[in-house]
């Protein structure tokens, strides 16, 4: 095992909690096969350099596993969908550390707009005609800490509401009947809230700026703000690079999954 090297390598407190958390390869879950030729931490390690950094897998530094063997990993991993369980597992735990219940009882819902690299295919990209943004559009469910819990990429030009449908049968999906509340900005009114109510029991609460108001920090719409702000810090996630919608799911989490580990054992 080699010494750490950069940054987003993770620390063995780090590891500890993420080691227990990841599934066995497809190919050696309940099958006996032959045991893994690289080491796990490095794959793990490999994912968070490529998330942070923004390279690209053929770019990986020599010392990682070779790129092919890391994205096919990447890629197994989201197909059973690993990186969702890790960051609820890493979240819930966030949360208790904070002295809340695990799943949480309120969030809030937003959307950004950001542009596509030539990799993005033209069936899964459009134009945000208010951002004048050429790309893809990705919406997301916080919690009151700003901690992930579902995400949803689609073309741009694809309107808050409309994304938000799946996206809420997501979010209750993964924290349950306890969700209950959910604050938005005023993309998401009119008869949204009224669906939201009668098909899932959510409240939703339209948060509108005052008039006149060039700059104000908004009560609730901050903290989901301030979420974007920390998977955007993260450059693969400045831009999306990603040929599958998926994918680019998949890096969101990976970015919110070093957050958030990182705020569970803090870098020393």
């Amino acid at each position: 095992m080699r010494q750490r090297r950069y940054p987003t390598d993770l620390t063995d407190a780090q590891w500890a909690i993420v080691d227990a958390l990841l599934p066995d390869p497809p190919w050696l879950a309940g099958r006996g096969g032959r045991p893994e030729k690289h080491c796990r931490r490095l794959i793990v390690d490999a994912i968070l350099y490529t998330v942070d950094n923004g390279i690209k897998w053929r770019a990986l530094p020599a010392d990682f596993p070779p790129w092919n063997t890391v994205y096919q990993r990447f890629a197994a991993w989201e197909l059973v969908g690993a990186s969702q369980r890790l960051l609820d597992a890493v979240r819930d735990r966030a949360r208790l550390a904070a002295g809340r219940a695990a799943a949480p009882s309120a969030g809030v819902i937003d959307s950004q707009s950001l542009r596509a690299a030539p990799t993005v295919g033209r069936a899964t990209r459009g134009f945000d005609a208010a951002k004048k943004v050429q790309g893809r559009k990705r919406h997301i469910v916080v919690d009151t800490m700003g901690l992930l819990l579902a995400v949803l990429v689609t073309p741009a030009h694809i309107h808050d509401k409309r994304a938000a449908r799946p996206l809420l049968r997501r979010a209750r999906a993964i924290a349950g009947d306890r969700l209950s509340l959910l604050w938005a900005d005023n993309g998401y009114h009119g008869a949204f809230p009224d669906w939201a109510r009668t098909t899932l029991d959510l409240v939703i609460e339209v948060v509108t700026r005052p008039r006149g108001s060039l700059f104000r920090v908004l009560p609730r719409r901050w903290v989901v703000e301030r979420t974007l702000a920390w998977i955007t810090s993260h450059r693969r996630c400045a831009r999306d690079y990603e040929r599958l919608p998926r994918h680019h799911e998949a890096m969101v989490r990976w970015a919110m999954i070093r957050t958030t580990t990182r705020r569970l054992a803090p870098q020393r």
